[in-house]
């Protein structure tokens, strides 16, 4: 049997003629979409006041690209809060026209001051400034609890035992009644004419600024008040 035989550059040409110019001058995108992620994060957090690491970067498709200028636009979910592992889309246009949806998988690390304990303080405790410090912490799923000043904290409550070195969140203070349930009052009731005063019982608990129920001791009848000290509560006029 006969074997054609053909010369090698003419077999080149047979192959290539059939071959997308587009796939003859491809180039290797990775870096470029790295690049555009990185920025992108950047962006997105920088009025954040966080310090901000990208720990992990993983593309699993190949980028082999067009050759020419791409622009790179980065989508991430709505929802998204800047930390913490997400899939993302790189979407590669080239001439208005997109070429590729590029899935990103990312790991973003974020530190923000948080108030930390420096002790331990037991249920019901008014916390001081010295219980407290104020540390980078990385930004975890309840970091939206989390609390950035001391003064927030400090003249609280705790509602909770709480652990050394472990940050404060909001859900774990309350502000310090100034009035409990059962105590007598003065009810204050003024505008810019006259003020009067009458004797009253509260009928619930609250911190300054707090509405509670109380009971006017010369009509008998609850009504609710504003908290404006340890003794006095006052009512619309």
């Amino acid at each position: 049997m006969k074997y054609l035989q053909f010369p090698v550059f003419l077999l080149f040409l047979l192959l290539t003629a059939f071959t997308p110019r587009s796939a003859l001058s491809a180039v290797d995108r990775d870096q470029e979409v790295r690049d555009a992620v990185t920025a992108f994060v950047t962006t997105r957090t920088a009025a954040m006041g966080w310090d901000v690491h990208l720990r992990r970067i993983s593309i699993s498709d190949s980028l082999k690209l067009p050759d020419g200028v791409i622009d790179y636009e980065v989508v991430a979910p709505q929802k998204w809060e800047g930390w913490g592992s997400i899939t993302i889309t790189v979407l590669a246009r080239q001439k208005e026209r997109v070429l590729r949806n590029i899935p990103v998988r990312i790991d973003v690390e974020a530190l923000a001051d948080t108030v930390v304990t420096v002790r331990q303080i037991e249920h019901g405790t008014v916390i001081t400034a010295d219980d407290l410090a104020l540390q980078k912490r990385e930004l975890t799923q309840n970091s939206h609890l989390g609390i950035r000043s001391i003064d927030e904290v400090a003249g609280k409550k705790a509602r909770a035992t709480l652990r050394a070195n472990q940050p404060v969140r909001a859900d774990q203070i309350e502000r310090v009644p100034l009035i409990k349930s059962g105590q007598m009052v003065t009810i204050v009731a003024e505008n810019g004419v006259i003020k009067i005063s009458v004797s009253g019982k509260a009928h619930s608990s609250g911190a300054a600024g707090d509405i509670i129920r109380v009971q006017n001791l010369t009509s008998l009848k609850e009504i609710p008040a504003k908290v404006i000290d340890g003794s006095t509560v006052q009512v619309a006029f």
